[in-house]
């Protein structure tokens, strides 16, 4: 090991002392009216999966994070810390801005939390521009980094319009032993394939396409774990199909696996043309909903995004009936049995 991957290996065990999640989350933001957090279905949400994701990522792009300003930010993080820490989940919060000068000052008005027992380091993308050099997006992380918080970087080009590459990937792992997670939503997964070395940074996929089994390290492919959106409903068979591959179980990995993208698949197209918030959040608000209320989510108001907007009724006439379908749906949700 080189003296950083030695430090990295440290913080790493610091913030996790019995290993890093291998699955985590990107947990939704329930809201009563426009911005203003539910804090009570946040925290049945949470207790909901706490049993098997035992990370999470607050507010991520599915949470809604790119809408947030820093109060919202706050208020969010005093419902989610608290209770994170009572059912053991470790928390990246997530500082999703568009260039560094507001990712620093949103980090400057979280000093006050980063030693909270939960928090388990910030996460930050490249600044957004699709003109910008892999230098430009290499320094513009290094500020962020020299701070020297734990912290994991997101490849998000949906939203940032541009790609850190594998090269500017592996330097900034080769300097900052604080860059411990890394996660790639773009589907092209060309960092985690280049077979570079990266120091021993964790390697997670936040892609729904592509299936998952195949993905991770035990069934062959190039990630440690996953950060999905999905986990928000589907944590359990998500953590049965890590377990499956644990195990040396590849098949009965891939059959979940396959049975998952499915019905991912179909919930995505339903939210497909929905002109406001984003596919993730919504796709996964009204998978959330049903297995929230079960039987009764048909005749309970759809939810809200951060915008006031509801999600159509019948978007949750169609996820009901493709869960009842797949036989993913409860007949009393998790919410009910709070």
């Amino acid at each position: 090991m080189t003296d950083t991957e030695t430090i990295r290996h440290a913080v790493q065990m610091q913030q996790f002392p019995n290993g890093i999640p291998s699955l985590w989350c990107p947990t939704l933001t329930h809201f009563r009216v426009a911005r203003e957090p539910d804090a009570q279905r946040i925290r049945s949400h949470l207790a909901s999966l706490s049993p098997v994701v035992h990370g999470i990522l607050v507010p991520g792009s599915t949470g809604e994070g790119w809408e947030m300003n820093d109060a919202d930010i706050l208020a969010l993080l005093a419902i989610v810390l608290d209770a994170a820490e009572k059912s053991g989940v470790h928390v990246l919060v997530g500082v999703l801005k568009t260039n560094i000068d507001d990712v620093l000052a949103c980090l400057d008005s979280m000093d006050h939390i980063r030693e909270h027992p939960a928090v388990a380091g910030f996460t930050i993308c490249p600044p957004k521009g699709s003109d910008l050099t892999q230098q430009a997006i290499r320094d513009g992380l290094s500020v962020v980094l020299e701070r020297g918080w734990p912290t994991a970087l997101y490849q998000l080009p949906q939203v940032t319009q541009n790609e850190m590459s594998a090269e500017t990937v592996a330097g900034l792992a080769s300097e900052f032993p604080n860059f411990i997670l890394f996660k790639d939503t773009s589907g092209l997964d060309q960092v985690a394939q280049s077979g570079l070395n990266f120091g021993g940074v964790f390697m997670v996929r936040g892609a729904e396409q592509g299936g998952y089994a195949a993905w991770l390290r035990q069934a062959g492919g190039p990630y440690d774990g996953f950060l999905l959106s999905t986990a928000n409903a589907f944590a359990s068979e998500l953590a049965e199909m890590l377990f499956q591959l644990d195990e040396g179980n590849i098949e009965a990995a891939q059959v979940i696996s396959e049975k998952l993208v499915e019905v991912v698949s179909r919930a995505f197209a339903i939210v497909r043309e929905f002109p406001f918030g984003n596919a993730f959040a919504n796709a996964n608000k009204i998978l959330d909903h049903c297995l929230a209320y079960g039987d009764d989510a048909l005749h309970i108001d759809p939810p809200m995004l951060y915008s006031g907007v509801q999600l159509p009724k019948r978007f949750i006439e169609s996820a009901h009936a493709m869960l009842r379908e797949h036989s993913f749906l409860p007949r009393s949700g998790y919410y009910h049995q709070r």
